[in-house]
């Protein structure tokens, strides 16, 4: 045994508890802008954009009144001429320091959204198998595209806009009293209800956003369910029954999506009301203030003017609020992701894994899913470098567990398990899956070409090795045949190609690998005879020098297996080669002699 790197054996924990609401804090914000962080030059000069545009736009209502006073009032042409000048003026630094911002924004933004992204696949692939177990696939696709683009806007340009409308409201105000300070009052008054209503707005909107992001889940969920399994669908013309449930869930995000919108609407129009009244009441009491002759009827304009850009941000903000509310919400479900665990992953010393001989050793291995349901109960048996060793036993026993455990699919709760001696725990997991292959009863193939399907076993394979694997796998003659050959596109899960070839591709792809360590879930079990007669044999040249382990369904295919480990609700009830256990008239034996083929369908 390799000294330093037997694990001690572990408990038996309890599974780990299934996804929970994530609640936003002030720290979860914080996490949201460090997206945006590594961009933060790009931010400052769509800001300092921002802050020209919006100081220049305060120039504006002043030059009008400027305009009135100066020119209609006094007759000055010459005024008349620079007040045109200065506007003109003004408008074209606005539409540059508008370019400026939007163009440096909408950088940002695609940049952060695709950086998201990345993050949140590269985080997917570390998890372990039994968190995908517990998911459904069309809500973590949604998690990728809906959720992460409500958050794309948020760090970058509903930031920038809400910081372009506070300097716009603060500089107008501030404006507004050095004009009178009476009519500042009446500004102020309204801050307190529309920080109040919009709070508790925002809240709202933040829990109906995360509904519409789940059941958007949902109904994604259903379309990709759907979609890879058409011809299920219509086998038993379910397509009706499909829209329906379809249609179901779609109409279940719409009527959120209208309460939402409702909320919002309603919001923004409350809002509106109040700016708008303020701005009724300041006309009412400046025109009875320029009919006293205590300001001029420019001044009184220059006021009005800078009521409605006063106004434009209070309502912009209220609409972003309820913007950055419903980002948050999806925020809430990314992060909920991102904080999974990685609980199969490489200890703090792990070790490369060293070319192996084969060996597989279980060692009192416990499993569990959770806490009341044992698979796998002290097990225990012993598969040396070469050997085929088959996995028998009813349904439900726990064969395809034990198969799971070998690679580090999932970790055992109790025990361990070594191969050469190594305890599988302290040695680096890429460098152990990549020494062990598999080759499932239904062979998954990716919907591109032949080619990219078999150097999925190795990458680096040349032209030549890969032709070679083909040939080894039975499947160069078929390939040969195409008419696009190894370019040949295979379909969503090689539909293309009849079983029996999806089976010698994946095979293919096992021997281009070159594993030390070979699982096998009876590939030939679901084939015509033609089929498995060249399937067996690319199987039996693949399993030549190789530790094998054997799923079997049809017993009559494990009778010369040099090991039968034979398991019953996860316990190990019997092991031997095939005569020895037919004599010990055992569970081996009953399962063999009935023929049940229904009865031994695997885990």
């Amino acid at each position: 045994m390799a000294s330093g790197l037997r694990g001690r054996s572990a408990g038996r924990p309890q599974a780990a508890n299934k996804e929970t609401p994530v609640k936003f804090t002030r720290r979860g914000f914080q996490r949201l802008l460090g997206f945006a962080l590594p961009y933060w030059y790009l931010l400052v000069g769509a800001g300092v954009a921002m802050l020209i545009g919006s100081l220049t736009g305060l120039a504006l209502p002043a030059i009008a009144g400027s305009l009135i006073d100066t020119v209609f009032l006094k007759g000055d042409p010459n005024g008349l001429n620079q007040a045109t000048l200065f506007l003109v003026g003004a408008f074209i630094i606005q539409a540059i320091s508008a370019f400026i911002q939007n163009f440096l924004l909408s950088y940002t933004g695609e940049r952060v959204v695709t950086n998201l992204r990345i993050s949140l696949y590269a985080h997917l692939q570390k998890l372990p198998l039994g968190f995908f177990n517990e998911r459904r696939t069309g809500d973590l696709i949604s998690r990728l595209t809906n959720d992460v683009s409500q958050v794309q806007t948020a760090v970058t340009s509903n930031l920038i806009s809400m910081v372009s409308s506070l300097v716009t409201l603060v500089g107008g105000v501030v404006i507004i009293v050095t004009r009178d300070w009476r009519l500042t009052l009446l500004i102020m008054g309204l801050i307190p209800v529309l920080v109040g209503v919009g709070f508790l707005v925002g809240m709202r909107l933040r829990r109906l956003s995360q509904a519409v992001s789940t059941e958007l889940g949902a109904a994604t969920t259903t379309l990709e369910e759907t979609l890879s399994n058409e011809k299920t669908v219509k086998a038993f013309t379910r397509e009706d029954y499909e829209v329906n449930r379809y249609t179901g869930r779609i109409e279940k995000v719409f009527r959120l999506a209208i309460r939402r919108a409702r909320l919002q609407s309603g919001f923004m129009a409350v809002m509106m009301l109040l700016v708008f009244t303020a701005v009724a009441a300041v006309l009412w009491f400046g025109g009875h203030e320029v009919l006293a002759g205590h300001i001029t009827p420019g001044e009184l304009v220059s006021i009005l003017i800078y009521m409605g850009v006063v106004a434009a941000p209070v309502g912009a903000l209220a609409g972003l609020f309820g913007e950055l509310q419903k980002a948050l919400g999806s925020a809430e479900r990314i992060f909920s992701i991102l904080d999974e665990p990685v609980t199969v992953a490489d200890a703090p010393n792990a070790l490369p894994l060293p070319p192996l001989r084969g060996e597989l050793r279980f060692e009192n291995v416990w499993f569990e899913y959770d806490a009341a349901t044992p698979v796998l109960e002290n097990l225990s048996f012993v598969a040396e470098p070469g050997q085929v060793l088959a996995l028998v036993g009813p349904s439900g026993a726990g064969k395809t567990t034990i198969a799971n455990l070998i690679p580090r699919f999932f970790d055992p709760t109790g025990g361990r398990i070594l191969v050469d001696g190594y305890d599988i725990r302290q040695v680096q997991v890429k460098g152990l899956r990549e020494q062990i292959s598999t080759v499932l009863q239904e062979p998954v193939l990716f919907g591109s070409t032949i080619r990219e399907n078999i150097v999925y076993g190795r990458l680096d394979a040349t032209e030549a090795e890969i032709v070679e694997a083909a040939r080894a796998a039975n499947a160069l003659e078929f390939i040969e045949k195409l008419p696009e050959k190894f370019d040949t596109v295979v379909g969503e899960r090689g539909v293309k190609l009849s079983g029996g070839q999806r089976q010698r591709i994946a095979i293919a792809r096992a021997i281009l690998r070159n594993p030390r360590i070979l699982i096998l879930d009876e590939a030939t079990s679901s084939l015509d005879n033609e089929s498995e007669s060249l399937v067996q044999e690319a199987l039996d040249r693949l399993m030549r020098e190789r530790t094998t382990v054997v799923i079997a369904h049809r017993l009559s295919t494990i009778e010369n297996a040099d090991k039968i480990v034979v398991i019953d609700q996860g316990r190990l009830v019997e092991q031997g080669n095939h005569p020895s256990l037919m004599d010990k008239e055992g569970l081996y034996y009953r399962l063999y002699t009935r023929n049940f083929t229904e009865e031994v369908v695997g885990v």
